[in-house]
């Protein structure tokens, strides 16, 4: 059996954790680790962060948290694991941690069905208009039912348009079948015959065919160097002007100065967004518009989901500790 790696610390690795976690979550931190909580939930700065990870053998880091070759460089020789509390982990520089034999784990699979309610709730929202009526009814401009009343768009019949068809791609589609419409899809490898079959979904080996169409496209695939600024000026322009485009994944996927010109001059219908390219900030110009729906990154907010999440953090800490490879380790070429 292997040793620990946390011997000299009696089995009680030093943890330090970056935000406010689930109640529940740090009570069992604090039985099973040598644990720092952050009772205030205020975000580390860089010279916060570059002091915990100086200090600790595992840091627990979010999505908030920048943590680039540099600070991977400075961190101190005890450091060991970075178990990230989010599936998506490009936040964090993986080559410059492989280099520095640092660990990084992640969170995947139990955000799949939060993240996919999202995105159809996004999608029936903005055709509907939802948020212009629910101002409407808080300003008490709305004067009552009429039959040419705040008419929206429905979704039965449409053309779904996937970017991305993993986990959160699927049970976007599944939900999306339910609701009547037709599933297209953008991967980089088509997905075998049996998973296309049951949601009956057209496989577009190239991106820009697809986006000509299709009503509406949702973005569920990380960021990368190459998908960074994959929706443009350009690929907005090929979207036909009837579609809406919903972004629940990362707001660097979407140029955001090219969608503001594209809503502002009828390129397109609208937007659901629930990322934005520079959060917290976001642009006063989409706030502005009638045809975006904007919500706050609450892709993952469920009891549930934030509660799994912090599970499989304490699970790949004991793992690692143990001697073994977290169930959930994240290559460097993720």
């Amino acid at each position: 059996m292997p040793a620990s790696r946390f011997e000299k610390y009696q089995h009680r690795p030093r943890v330090i954790v970056t935000r406010r976690l689930p109640q529940a979550v740090e009570t069992r931190m604090a039985e099973l680790f040598d644990v720092t909580l952050n009772l205030t939930d205020t975000a580390f700065d860089r010279e916060a962060l570059a002091a915990a990870m100086a200090d600790c053998d595992v840091l627990v880091p979010t999505v908030t948290d920048e943590i680039d070759a540099a600070l991977i460089a400075g961190a101190g020789e005890r450091l060991k694991l970075l178990a990230n509390f989010g599936a998506g982990v490009d936040h964090i520089d993986l080559a410059a941690a492989r280099a520095r034999g640092i660990t990084v784990s992640n969170t995947p699979g139990v955000l799949t069905d939060d993240t996919a309610d999202m995105v159809m709730a996004l999608i029936l929202s903005v055709p509907r208009r939802l948020s212009e009526g629910e101002k409407l009814v808080r300003s008490g401009g709305w004067a009552g039912w009429s039959p040419t009343g705040m008419l929206g768009h429905r979704i039965t019949g449409k053309r779904l348009g996937i970017v991305g068809m993993g986990r959160i791609g699927q049970a976007v589609a599944a939900r999306a079948r339910a609701f009547g419409l037709s599933i297209h899809y953008h991967n980089r490898h088509r997905l075998p015959a049996a998973a296309e079959a049951p949601l009956e979904a057209t496989w577009w080996p190239t991106l820009d065919a697809m986006l000509e169409r299709v009503d509406f496209v949702s973005l569920n695939c990380p960021e990368t160097a190459e998908t960074r600024h994959m929706i443009d000026a350009a690929r907005l322009r090929r979207m036909p002007r009837h579609s809406y485009l919903i972004n629940v994944a990362r707001g660097t996927l979407v140029n955001e100065d090219a969608l503001v010109e594209a809503l502002k001059a009828g390129e397109i219908a609208g937007a659901g967004l629930d990322v934005f390219e520079h959060e917290p900030a976001v642009d006063p110009r989409l706030i502005e518009l009638d045809n975006v729906v904007l919500v706050p990154h609450l892709g993952s907010a469920t009891y549930e989901g934030r509660q799994a999440m912090g599970e499989k953090v304490i699970a790949n800490i004991r793992v690692f500790a143990d001697g073994h490879r977290p169930p959930d380790q994240v290559l460097a070429d993720f």
